[in-house]
């Protein structure tokens, strides 16, 4: 059983996705053996009423989901989900988010779940609530409940009598388990669902209001600054702690084992401290780390714990053409323009964080034992981090936070990440090989082998059996380290996040090497496995195609069943003008991609142009033309929003972005150390989103595959030419050139 999605979130989901209809009437609620009803979504878990719809005496709404906004646009379309079913104004009703004192518990935020479990939550729960509203206003009205309609925040009657809801709020209850019977409206009667309403989370984001954790100021609030090791696993021997303690502003050294941390009155303080602090601290010990030339011999040379994840055995014809590749992708930073950053007060024997965790709860039950506290006394609340997503240092920075104020009760610490802190300290998206080997006869594929090796892709806190918040393992009572595990593919895999092609491929074996112990600290990163595969699975297709004398878009259509699959790769290549188009010139190419992400969820095909400068190895994406289909769309703004920052940063990881190291740490500081994509060499992005009536699919990691397999394969179709290992830096595009 793996973690990742925190088991408890897994669990609570198990067999959502299997019950979840975005169908009207009950059809979300389905019998279990033996048992309650299972709910819609995350309702099954957190089965009363009032634990997600609150009314209020003025006729307003507060909706609350376990899940938070980091840029997604997750709060703005499940508001609009609420309001639809509720039959109120969107600026009538508000949304808490990530609370663990006022919301659900829903594990983490990740996976492009959130309107798949929350939001079916909520249309169940808000569904039903107005429900109640017409049956309470049908006694006070002596009018049948089927005679009456909810509109604008109240009940109307035929005769034009109405009831606000403001008038019945305090007499309906929702104190209860919500009823399996609840009709939700039909998508014919939509008025907020499928309109692109604007975020709610823009407006303070581009006037400088308080939008972000680093906005936060508490009175007497004061700064801290930790000491990291200069890589995993050291231990602290000596530090002067005299000579910090005499310098301007400093207020306390918290020495914990190997933890050091530094309090100061004012921020500027807490960093001179921190840099003398840091100056003079001598460790020893710690994990040996790859150089750049052995990242990949040395994941190969790890200890696995191998699975085969699809297996289909048919003879291969006598004289089938063979191709056999081997790709790879370099650990990845999160890359988080804000720095992680968290907030904590000990306070009258309670501990309140603030923090930009994915998972709160979760979070929670880590930051509880760490701290030797009851779960009851620890309180985890939500605000947004700039770049956040995946686990960054949102975690740590929380817990390191909370173990220096609970030295200082009654004083609000604010901990701040160095940016330096941010790219050492953080748990990167792992580095990963993948081998190939096919075979093509009379045009087909007639065998695919598929290996991949891979370090964890969801190492969070919330295990039972372990804590995973870094720091917390080196305390003089460290806490153990949970068992990384890996995420099963029922839930969309970790490692092997779409290594199966979607493809018909008939004799097909596709085995996951999971590294559970690695020499560098991994996590989640967007997507997972997933870019890692759909780059490998997408230009391994390209190199059939080659062999089988087969253009590349005919190719995939020739192998896929599924009709919406091959909808938005027929759709992306007309926007592209595919036919007709020489692939490539020698200098221009253009390539596809195509995935449905985890196999389950959106339909992306990408089609990529490329321009290679060979003197000096540097290759510029231009123009991206993009096909997505993502059954019923919430907030089409929202939805193209996600596919074109997912295309975005997956041009950025595929052509710049790589995590140095060294035996004697991690090389990567600054940012100059690891370039990104800028504005002006991002590609124009061309859409399509395909309306559609059936469940919402997530989009938030489905386009980042496909459009690092387009960029490949374009600049395959550019040179002659094809590399194979991420990033795309200049001297490999000179080397695969030369």
């Amino acid at each position: 059983m793996s973690t990742g999605i925190s088991r408890r979130g897994l669990l609570t989901g198990a067999g959502v996705v299997v019950a979840f209809s975005w169908l009207p009437g009950r059809a979300d609620a389905q019998p279990a053996a033996g048992g309650p009803v299972r709910l819609p979504g995350s309702l099954n878990a957190t089965r009363r009423l009032d634990a997600w719809v609150r009314l209020a005496p003025d006729g307003s709404a507060v909706v609350c989901t376990g899940k938070v906004e980091f840029g997604q646009g997750v709060k703005t379309a499940l508001a609009q989900i609420a309001a639809e079913e509720l039959e109120l104004p969107l600026s009538r009703l508000s949304i808490l988010t990530g609370d663990t004192d006022l919301t659900p518990d829903e594990g983490f935020t990740a996976g492009s779940m959130s309107i798949e479990f929350s939001g079916s939550a909520l249309r169940a729960a808000c569904a039903e609530a107005r429900e109640l509203l017409v049956a309470l206003a049908a006694e006070r009205l002596a009018v049948p409940a089927a005679e009456l309609r909810a509109a604008d925040g109240a009940v109307v009657a035929p005769d034009g009598r109405r009831l606000s809801y403001g008038e019945l709020a305090g007499a309906v209850d929702l104190k209860r388990e919500a009823s399996p019977t609840a009709r939700a409206k039909p998508a014919s009667l939509y008025r907020l669902v499928g309109q692109s309403v604007p975020r709610l989370d823009i407006p303070a984001k581009v006037t400088g209001a308080t939008a972000y954790i680093q906005d936060l100021r508490l009175p007497g609030m004061v700064h801290a600054r930790v000491v990291r090791p200069p890589r995993p696993g050291a231990r602290l021997e000596r530090v002067d702690e005299a000579a910090v303690r005499r310098l301007p502003g400093v207020l306390a050294i918290v020495r914990d084992g190997s933890f050091l941390g530094v309090v100061a009155r004012r921020e500027e303080q807490a960093i001179a401290a921190w840099t003398a602090l840091r100056e003079g601290a001598r460790w020893s010990g710690g994990e040996v780390l790859p150089t750049p030339e052995r990242v990949y011999q040395d994941l190969l040379a790890l200890p696995t714990v191998d699975t085969v994840v699809s297996q289909k055995a048919q003879p291969v014809p006598d004289g089938a053409k063979r191709v056999e590749a081997t790709y790879r992708k370099p650990y990845v930073s999160h890359g988080s323009i804000g720095p992680s950053c968290a907030l904590a007060q000990m306070e009258a024997g309670r501990m309140t964080v603030w923090t930009h965790s994915q998972g709160v709860f979760p979070l929670r039950r880590d930051l509880a034992r760490a701290l030797g506290m009851k779960e009851a006394d620890v309180r985890c609340t939500y605000a947004e981090n700039a770049g956040c997503y995946g686990r960054n240092g949102a975690d740590d920075a929380a817990f390191e936070a909370a173990l220096i104020a609970k030295t200082m009760p009654g004083r609000p610490v604010r901990l701040q990440w160095m940016r330096e802190d941010e790219f050492t300290g953080e748990p990167y998206g792992t580095a990963m090989v993948m081998k190939a080997s096919g075979a093509v006869a009379n045009g087909r594929i007639v065998d695919w082998q598929y290996e991949l090796w891979s370090g964890p892709h969801g190492i969070r806190p919330g295990e039972a059996d372990g804590n995973n918040l870094v720091l917390a393992w080196s305390l003089a009572q460290p806490q153990p380290r949970a068992p990384a595990r890996n995420i099963p593919a029922m839930f969309g895999g970790g490692s092997e996040r779409n290594a199966v092609p979607g493809y018909d491929v008939g004799n097909h074996r596709v085995v996951n090497h999971f590294i559970p112990v690695m020499p560098v600290w991994v996590s989640s990163l967007r997507t997972l496995g997933a870019y890692g595969n759909v780059l490998a699975v997408e230009s391994f297709m390209d190199e059939l195609a080659e062999a089988a004398g087969a253009d590349p878009v005919a190719f995939r259509l020739a192998h896929l069943k599924d009709e919406r699959g091959a909808a938005v790769i027929r759709t992306a290549a007309e926007m592209a003008q595919w036919s007709g188009r020489p692939q490539g010139d020698g200098r221009r190419g253009f390539g596809i991609g195509y995935a449905q992400y985890k196999n389950t969820a959106a339909y992306v095909a990408v089609v990529a142009e490329v321009i290679v400068d060979r003197d000096k190895g540097l290759v510029r994406v231009p123009r991206v033309w993009c096909a997505t289909d993502a059954g019923t769309v919430i907030n089409p703004d929202g939805v193209l929003n996600q596919i074109e920052g997912g295309v975005i940063q997956s041009v950025s990881w595929t052509l710049l972005e790589e995590v140095r190291m060294a035996p004697t740490g991690v090389q990567t500081r600054h940012w100059g150390d690891y370039p990104i994509l800028r504005m002006p060499d991002v590609p124009r992005v061309e859409h399509h989103l395909a309306r559609r009536t059936e469940r919402p699919l997530g989009t938030g990691e489905a386009s980042q595959g496909p459009a690092a397999a387009a960029v490949a394969n374009a600049f395959a179709a550019a040179t002659g030419r094809r590399l194979r290992e991420a990033p795309f830096t200049p001297s490999r595009v000179r080397g695969a050139l030369a």
